[in-house]
């Protein structure tokens, strides 16, 4: 008998980043969904808090503690979700930084752990989960881009590079690993409020005005706008749909301005 198309009890999801923002959201939805959630980060009391609001919806929960950019930390975390859950069937890779400056500003430390985390990191991640899923038939990968991906943002030099590289990756995998029954999707998410755009609001005079303005759907996005799209993409509904780019962001990349 076939899993329902947004049933994911008996699933295993890994996010990476979350414990707080857009990742806590989706890890969020995917629990609601009935998966098992084990989540990734770099501050160990965001991850607690974050558990403990994913186990209060019920969801079976894991943390570990660990960078992205640490790629045999990657692996590592991969095979300890395995062994305690026994399977490993989704990936969320989601956690990322950022550094604003204008081009000519960024020292190449800054350039590089900008694309250590965000590009680097997803890359490592969807390598460590591989054969995990190539052992259960199949997975399901999600990565995080952004309306970077897609413009040119002055003061994002490293993070627009990261995100539209990220958005190719994933096309690649998909690529690669339709064979093995695996999806890979991008999300790339609009403005949303998280702590890391809070402190851009509070940089850019005028800048949450110029958000609301732009989007049609009126607001700033809210990380529980992302169950939704964790679930389609993380769920048997989408098993026929891999290698794409999908805004969430109240149609903020199809104003014309």
């Amino acid at each position: 008998m076939s899993q329902p198309a947004f049933d994911l009890k008996g699933r295993v999801a890994f996010v990476t980043g979350g414990n707080g923002g857009i990742g806590l959201g989706m890890a969020a939805g995917l629990a609601d969904a009935g998966a098992a959630v084990a989540i990734s980060g770099r501050d160990a009391g965001k991850l607690e808090a974050a558990a403990a609001d994913l186990k209060a919806r019920g969801a079976d929960v894991m943390t570990l503690a660990g960078d992205v950019s640490d790629r045999d930390r990657v692996f590592a975390m991969a095979d300890e979700i395995a062994g305690r859950f026994g399977r490993l069937d989704i990936l969320v890779a989601n956690a990322g930084i950022n550094l604003r400056k204008r081009p000519e500003e960024y020292e190449a430390h800054e350039w590089q752990s900008v694309l250590d985390t965000n590009l680097n990191g997803p890359f490592f991640c969807a390598q460590a989960v591989y054969p995990h899923m190539k052992k259960a038939g199949g997975g399901k990968i999600i990565t995080i881009g952004s309306m970077a991906s897609i413009f040119g943002i002055p003061k994002l030099s490293p993070y627009s590079a990261s995100k539209g590289g990220i958005v190719q990756v994933t096309r690649v995998l998909a690529s690669a690993w339709a064979e093995d029954n695996i999806q890979a999707n991008c999300i790339l998410p609009g403005w949303i409020d998280t702590a890391l755009t809070r402190k851009a609001r509070h940089d850019i005079e005028g800048l949450h005005d110029r958000v609301v303005a732009r989007t049609p759907a009126g607001r700033w996005g809210d990380p529980k706008d992302f169950a939704g799209i964790a679930v389609f993409l993380a769920s048997p509904a989408s098993d026929f749909v891999t290698g794409t780019a999908i805004p969430v962001d109240g149609g903020y990349t199809v104003q014309a301005g």
